[in-house]
């Protein structure tokens, strides 16, 4: 269907598998002086359509699809998805709606908050659930608008199920569980934090669009097999996590150094650990021994937690006098 200039339809960057999160195409309509607008499955929690944009606001100064100047400082390999969190916010700025993410990690968070505290009149609200949740959606509009609505109601954004099987004698790791819903065809920006429940289960976090498919496409974890059913939000069940604080004084800075005192290991183990890719620093990898840590830093092991680098002072010997926080 073809449609006027000004009724053309949202168009959408959600990619998926099948037909989930597929567009329905308006009806064809007459020309109108307000643009069309139509609810998005991924994309809106919901539209507001006799409501535009004065002319003027800030951020209609940058022509769309050229976001630069809001990109500065955003690690290169996240551009592609801060600027379609940047469309995202600008679509719905326009249409005075609050649009939603899909889930994104902590340093594609943070890059996109970034960029959006540059732009003017949005702002940024993040949902994960619980308050360590790792990965986690954004919630971005006009400042009233999210403001007013706290982006959304939880059970818009968010759904969770509850996977259950006998896990007793054939446990399964987070991997596992992840591994069997992608085997399914959902995309892993479709779901969120995966919080195991020991020889039960799990419980996993995901768009709520798709729980039905979930709840009869995946049928084993493993060689176990599992039933899944949506919960309420306040049936989370997650575990405090276990905190270690400790100070330690270091020759150096140095990633391997560092990890070494903080994880209680061999510091040539740490090196073996960081050269085949297992620790990253905010998230992000493969590094070298040799990495400078900073205060501020997240230093994470696969398995065995992460630590948080606190407080960094220089001793009058020249050393080097860091407080970690480690999260088991």
């Amino acid at each position: 269907a073809k449609f006027p200039k000004k009724c053309q339809p949202l168009r959408s960057n959600a990619k998926c598998f099948g037909s989930f999160g597929v567009s329905k195409m308006p009806p064809s309509s007459k020309h109108c002086d307000r643009p069309y607008s139509f609810t998005h499955t991924f994309d809106t929690i919901q539209i507001n359509a006799n409501r535009q944009t004065p002319r003027g606001v800030v951020h209609t100064n940058a022509k769309r699809g050229d976001y630069s100047d809001f990109l500065k400082g955003v690690d290169p390999e996240n551009t592609e998805i801060v600027s379609r969190v940047l469309e995202k916010g600008l679509r719905a700025v326009d249409r005075w709606d609050v649009a939603v993410t899909d889930f994104l990690t902590p340093p594609e968070a943070q890059d996109a908050e970034l960029a959006c505290t540059r732009v003017g009149d949005l702002t940024v609200v993040t949902w994960g659930g619980y308050p360590q949740a790792e990965t986690q959606r954004l919630a971005v509009g006009r400042t009233e608008q999210v403001t007013a609505s706290g982006g959304g109601t939880p059970e818009e954004i968010l759904a969770l199920v509850s996977v259950e099987g006998n896990f007793m004698f054939d446990p399964a790791t987070h991997r596992d569980f992840l591994g069997a819903i992608l085997n399914t065809g959902i995309q892993r920006s479709k779901v969120g934090d995966i919080v195991l429940q020991g020889e039960k289960g799990a419980q996993i976090l995901l768009v709520p669009e798709l729980v039905d498919f979930m709840e009869t496409a995946l049928t084993s974890v493993r060689s176990v097999p599992v039933s899944v059913s949506r919960v309420g939000l306040d049936s989370l069940n997650v575990r405090p996590p276990k905190v270690d604080t400790l100070r330690t004084v270091e020759a150096s800075l140095r990633l391997d150094a560092v990890a070494s005192a903080g994880f209680r290991m061999p510091r040539s183990k740490c090196a073996d650990l960081i050269s085949n890719g297992d620790v990253r620093v905010n998230w992000k990898g493969p590094l070298k021994p040799s990495r400078s840590i900073t205060s501020g830093d997240v230093v994470s092991i696969r398995g065995k937690g992460r630590l948080e680098i606190g407080e960094i002072s220089e001793t009058k010997k020249g050393r080097y006098a860091i407080e970690i926080t480690r999260y088991l």
